[in-house]
């Protein structure tokens, strides 16, 4: 006679409550015997109801006390998967890892590979890398990170069922970014990186992760496009914006250039209706061309401090005010030099000008300087020009009072994002370039930006041809080392060095619809590796957030990244040749080094090294926010505090308890949640990050609702005086939700 539901669901229960210890060996090995039995003995209910009932047993019992309990739904879980792909693909769980070259044989043949892994590799070749394949690996993920992964990443058929095993994944992404190769070293890379991705050592971006060997969708995270003060660029910017928000990439928009309401038109005085309008545009396209079929678009606009629709734009997001001039699906992030951060402390006027008049009057465009140094510069000289020529129009107003209104905006929806563009430039690598006006989504990306311009059309054999010339359309190709994991394993030399070269890989393997963005990635090859597990490290190491050890290690730890970032892309040129605009760059002139007081021995002879045999890539490091791939890694995301020690991750129609990576009674005592941190600790463990990083860092301003103006206003200029170049939200505990783009998580 079949026992009851309720009389299973005791069992199980009653299975679990006797594997407290899930740390012993024994306990897994008796585990998986009780487990395999049981599935076995089932007759009215299938494999499927079993799992199903034990993971929730055992995700019940996920608490801040026992978050062991992770594991253990884990283990039930990956069980459940194999079972369920077993049974999508019709063969039985003892050959699902049979012949890897059929697998990728029959999933091209179904449309979901792209034929291009059949036409790299021969059968002998697949069926050697099916051979290292490790199941064992699975065991690394926590619940809530192998749920992750299958629902986000893991190949699925057309009707949604999963068709892909973990470990192949990560076969398929190295295989895919490592094609190219010599054929006399590839297989051997392809190991490495697998070894790297398999071990959580590392993360690739959600699209990278996501699209790698696929049959749909591009490898790049996010794109920063400049916008051009005329009717054909802001259309045919929104056109390339649609296209690459529909293959999952987050889009940053440079508007500054844009002439200001009630400017002329032609001649014709006060009729421009300024930026508010295009931002519209903008949130229609961010609305109805989603991110295949996941989520809307994600787009960030990025405005100058002191173009004349500033206070408007502030609005946007609001949730209050006239809903004809709110653009609540965009993010919005402000521009700032150093002059504007100089008149908010001193409480001076500031001047907002119409970039269109400044060009047709002064003869130059504002947003095309910066300071030069500390204090002084060509951005300073030029604006004080407008503000002293007699026929330029103006509007003059508090300082205070446009930082007021960010403050405000930045309470009630996390935005504006800060990018302080004079550091910004100052430390560009390529400033013999270009320059950088804003950053993206995520406010980790600093490249050179420029816009492209239609120079004509013409008629040829009865069709248009259109002919271009291509700005710099900025690509983020994004990876993030696991902190915690590779270093207490001592690995990150060898990950830093696998992370970047497989992130140049990308750019030679992408194949993307925008083309001057195609050209701008091999005119730059820029790359942004980055980091997560920082809270996780420190925890692990016994440093508290609030002291001067944690600072100091941040600078060790960092310093040691940036060395052997730089190195490994320099060895990669030497390998494959320089960056075509590394002549002139600060990397020839030894200016990179000289900059950020790089001055001992090894320093000086890798400057030495770089300056005769070159660079591979122009752009190097970027710490992207990573919360989504950091999870599927157990760890903690970016560089961020954790938000607490236990919280639930809410899923469509159910929650996952989460506990801090590696909760221990030990590692309890160094995690101290973000809200209760002081903030000034934080901005200090980033000036001694932000020097070694060449490009951004996403970094959040945890803050309570309560706080006072004068405390936001002073951590603002903390951060801007201590060198940073962007900070990211301001995540206030009066606003639960926040929306970001998933393909900057590496």
């Amino acid at each position: 006679m079949s026992i009851t539901v309720n009389e299973q669901q005791k069992e199980v229960e009653g299975i679990l409550d006797t594997l407290h210890n899930r740390f012993s060996d024994l306990y897994f090995e008796e585990y998986n015997e009780k487990i395999l039995l049981y599935a076995n003995q089932q007759t009215d209910l299938t494999k499927e109801k079993l799992y199903h009932f034990m993971i929730l047993a055992a995700v019940e019992r996920i608490t801040s006390q026992e978050p062991g309990w992770t594991y253990v739904a884990q283990s039930i879980y990956i069980k459940d998967l194999y079972h369920k792909v077993s049974r999508a693909r019709g063969i039985p769980e003892a050959d699902l890892y049979g012949s890897f070259y059929e697998r990728i044989k029959d999933l091209t043949a179904a449309g979901l590979y792209s034929p291009a892994l059949l036409d790299s590799y021969n059968r002998e070749e697949m069926e050697h890398l099916g051979s290292m394949l490790d199941s064992s690996r699975d065991d690394l993920f926590t619940y809530i990170g192998i749920v992750t992964l299958a629902e986000r990443y893991l190949t699925k058929s057309h009707e949604g069922r999963i068709l892909e095993l973990p470990q192949e994944r990560f076969m398929i992404i190295s295989m895919t970014l490592f094609r190219n190769e010599a054929k006399g070293k590839r297989m051997s890379l392809i190991k490495e990186a697998y070894w790297a991705l398999s071990n959580l050592y590392m993360t690739v971006a959600t699209p990278t992760f996501a699209n790698a060997g696929k049959s749909h969708g591009q490898l790049s995270s996010c794109f920063i496009d400049t916008v051009e003060d005329d009717l054909r660029s802001i259309y045919d910017s929104n056109t390339d914006v649609s296209t690459l928000s529909k293959n999952g990439g987050g889009l940053g928009i440079y508007l500054g250039k844009v002439r200001s309401r009630g400017s002329d038109i032609k001649g014709f005085k006060g009729v421009s209706s300024g930026v508010i309008p295009w931002m519209k545009q903008l949130n229609n396209t961010a609305v109805s061309v989603d991110q295949l079929g996941q989520r809307q678009g994600a787009i960030a606009v990025y405005l100058d401090a002191w173009h004349k629709d500033i206070f408007p734009f502030l609005d946007t997001r609001l949730n209050n005010g006239d809903e004809r001039q709110r653009t609540h699906d965009l993010f919005t992030g402000v521009s700032i030099p150093d002059l504007f951060m100089e008149q908010v402390e001193s409480r001076g006027d500031w001047y907002l000008f119409d970039p269109h008049e400044v060009k047709v009057v002064m003869g130059f465009s504002l947003e095309d300087f910066y300071d030069e140094k500390e204090g002084g510069g060509s951005f300073r000289e030029k604006y004080r020009e407008c503000v002293a020529h007699p026929s330029l129009s103006r509007e003059v107003v508090p300082a205070i009072d446009i930082f007021k209104r960010i403050m405000i905006s930045q309470l009630e929806t996390g935005t504006p994002y800060m990018f302080y563009r004079d550091t910004v430039n100052r430390l560009n690598a390529n400033h013999h370039k270009g320059m950088i006006y804003c950053s993206n989504l995520c406010t980790e990306i600093a490249q050179n930006m420029s816009a492209t311009v239609v120079e004509e059309e013409v008629i040829q054999d009865g069709k248009i041809v259109t002919y271009k010339s291509p700005g710099d359309y900025v690509v983020c190709n994004l990876a993030s080392i696991s902190l915690a994991k590779a270093i207490m394993e001592d690995e990150l030399k060898r990950v830093v060095s696998i992370g970047v070269r497989l992130l140049d890989n990308v750019i030679d393997l992408n194949d993307l619809p925008v083309l001057q963005a195609q050209i701008t990635n091999q005119r730059y090859r820029g790359i942004g590796l980055g980091t997560f597990g920082w809270h996780h490290l420190l925890a692990l190491k016994g440093l508290k957030w609030e002291s001067k050890e944690a600072v100091d290690y941040c600078d060790f730890l960092y310093e040691e990244i940036a060395y052997y970032t730089i190195k490994a892309s320099h060895e990669l040129a030497i390998e494959k040749g320089a960056y075509p605009y590394f002549e002139g760059s600060d990397w020839s002139t030894g200016e990179y080094f000289t900059k950020r007081g790089y001055s001992s021995e090894r320093w000086i002879e890798l400057r030495d090294e770089v300056s005769d045999k070159g660079m591979r890539n122009g752009y190097l490091m970027a710490v992207a926010p990573n919360s989504s791939t950091s999870i599927i890694a157990g760890s903690s995301a970016s560089i961020d505090p954790i938000f607490r020690l236990q919280y639930s991750e809410e899923k469509k129609d159910y929650k996952i308890p989460v506990t801090a990576p590696d909760l221990s009674p030990k590692t309890t005592w160094y995690y101290k949640t973000a809200y209760t941190i002081d903030q000034h600790w934080s901005v200090e463990q980033n000036e001694k990050r932000q020097r070694h990083i060449d490009q951004g860092i996403s970094f959040n301003l945890y803050v309570r609702n309560d706080i006072k103006a004068k405390q936001l206003l002073d951590l603002h200029l903390d951060a801007w005086k201590s060198g940073l170049k962007t900070t990211y939200y301001v995540r206030s505990t009066s606003v639960s939700n926040f929306e970001e783009c998933e393909s900057c998580h590496s």
